[in-house]
């Protein structure tokens, strides 16, 4: 059974603070819309998913927040409309000072089954948007005096996980984004770092993925015996967010119950 706590940290530099997601309607991505907003924070968040999207506003909005979460339907591998979706939101919510890239899909995919088309899709849904959604909201951050981006990794590369050539290329290749925008945009104050989780407990992953088997070969892998909950990435997120961790930047970190 896990030990779970309804009492996390406040952090009083998001209060107010404009920040964006992207896959925000679902999973990972909402667990981080919530907390940011529970927090004061100004949330922007994008998916695909415009009945997912409106629905966690809605239910976000019976809890009387500080401010309501701004939402714009859209497809992220579509360069353009992320553009200006988040040109969008900047309208609403100010200049952006902090970004989640979470936004991914993880659609299994054997060798053979592979064709140039669904490799080149895999990267658009799981990689490019990071960087062009970073350069949409740069210019903002560094007229603020900074910022902070955390690009959504995932462990499932360093173990080895079948039946994902593509999206674990496509994660791994996040690490090296870090580090790349880390080092071009820390002279302008503006932080990146990247989370990597490992099996989270998402409707999801749930009705997809975990089977009794997989639930076995998780809790022999991971050094705590409880599966990982949305909400525990959102609360790395949010610190590395906030101003508490000012001088954290091209780092890795996990969330994986120590699952290497």
């Amino acid at each position: 059974m896990s030990a779970q706590t309804t009492e996390f940290a406040s952090f009083p530099s998001l209060v107010d603070r404009a920040v964006l997601i992207t896959g925000g309607g679902s999973g990972i991505g909402a667990a981080i819309v919530q907390r940011l907003t529970g927090l004061g924070a100004r949330v922007g968040f994008v998916d695909i998913d415009a009945a997912a999207g409106a629905a966690l506003v809605a239910a976000i909005a019976q809890t009387a927040p500080r401010h309501l979460p701004v939402f714009r339907a859209l497809d992220i591998t579509d360069l353009g409309a992320l553009k200006a979706g988040v040109a969008g939101v900047m309208e609403q919510t100010g200049p952006i000072r902090g970004l989640v890239n979470n936004a991914a899909n993880d659609t299994r995919h054997a060798i053979g089954e592979v064709t140039p088309q669904s490799w080149r899709a895999a990267l658009q849904v799981n990689l490019d948007h990071q960087f062009f959604a970073a350069q949409a909201v740069a210019d903002a951050m560094k007229s603020a005096g900074g910022g902070a981006i955390v690009n959504m990794g995932s462990m499932s590369w360093r173990v080895g996980l079948d039946n994902l050539s593509a999206y674990v290329t496509a994660k791994s290749g996040i690490e090296g984004l870090t580090n790349g925008l880390a080092r071009e945009l820390g002279p302008d104050r503006i932080r990146v770092n990247c989370v990597t989780p490992g099996f989270v407990r998402t409707e999801r992953q749930v009705k997809l993925w975990l089977t009794p088997e997989l639930e076995r070969e998780i809790h022999a892998g991971q050094c705590l015996p409880d599966l990982i909950e949305p909400e525990d990435v959102a609360n790395l997120v949010a610190f590395l967010l906030a101003d508490d961790s000012r001088m954290c930047t091209s780092g890795v970190f996990p969330v994986n119950g120590g699952w290497i």
